[in-house]
């Protein structure tokens, strides 16, 4: 089985990529829905956070707003909110291999990459990358997004030009769907994927 990471900075867009992807037919892990699982309502980091970080827990409801004002810009505060996120997700990903034994090939979105080390342990790695007026005019998009809150963000992640540079593949989503759509399929057939559709 051919382990794929997915990876680029925020407003890249990776979830696009990776539902390209998926409707190839390989089936995709999302680090980032299974955060937003974890720390949802009944999820189960809920009340862990909530004891590391008071306040930011209410009626068993995680205000993700509050907890990024308390760890966006304190590194020792994010890293203890790490270490109670990532093994969880680690947890998640070995499971969905386990499921996956026969694939041919997994890939696994993972924002964070490169940031947290983890690039050695996978086959292959796949950066999505655009220009940066691209990416930031659609992160600026997204609700409660701020220029403030962005530059923030764009300050703890591996600048773009540098995971370019350490990747296998880049696909650039600055330009039409088609022609990333495009890249894609050639990427399958370089690593010698089936595709479907």
């Amino acid at each position: 089985m051919m382990k794929i990471a997915l990876t680029g900075s925020i407003g890249m867009g990776k979830s696009t990529v990776a539902r390209m992807f998926e409707d190839a037919g390989i089936r995709v892990f999302d680090a980032d829905a299974i955060v937003r699982e974890l720390q949802g309502p009944g999820g189960a980091l809920v009340e862990a956070i909530g004891a590391r970080f008071p306040g930011t827990v209410a009626g068993g409801a995680l205000d993700r707003d509050r907890l990024a004002q308390t760890v966006l810009d304190d590194p020792p505060e994010l890293a203890a909110l790490e270490a109670i996120v990532h093994p969880a997700v680690r947890d998640a990903r070995e499971a969905f291999i386990d499921r996956n034994r026969g694939a041919p090939a997994l890939l696994f979105e993972i924002p964070l990459l490169y940031e947290t080390g983890g690039e050695a342990e996978f086959d292959k790695v796949i950066v999505v990358s655009a220009p940066a007026d691209v990416q930031r005019a659609r992160v600026l998009d997204r609700d409660r997004m701020t220029p403030g809150k962005l530059e923030s963000v764009l300050r703890r992640q591996v600048p773009d030009e540098d995971k370019r540079c350490r990747a296998d593949f880049v696909v650039d989503t600055g330009i039409d769907l088609s022609t990333t759509e495009t890249q894609v399929r050639e990427i399958m057939t370089c690593l010698g994927l089936p595709g479907r559709g």
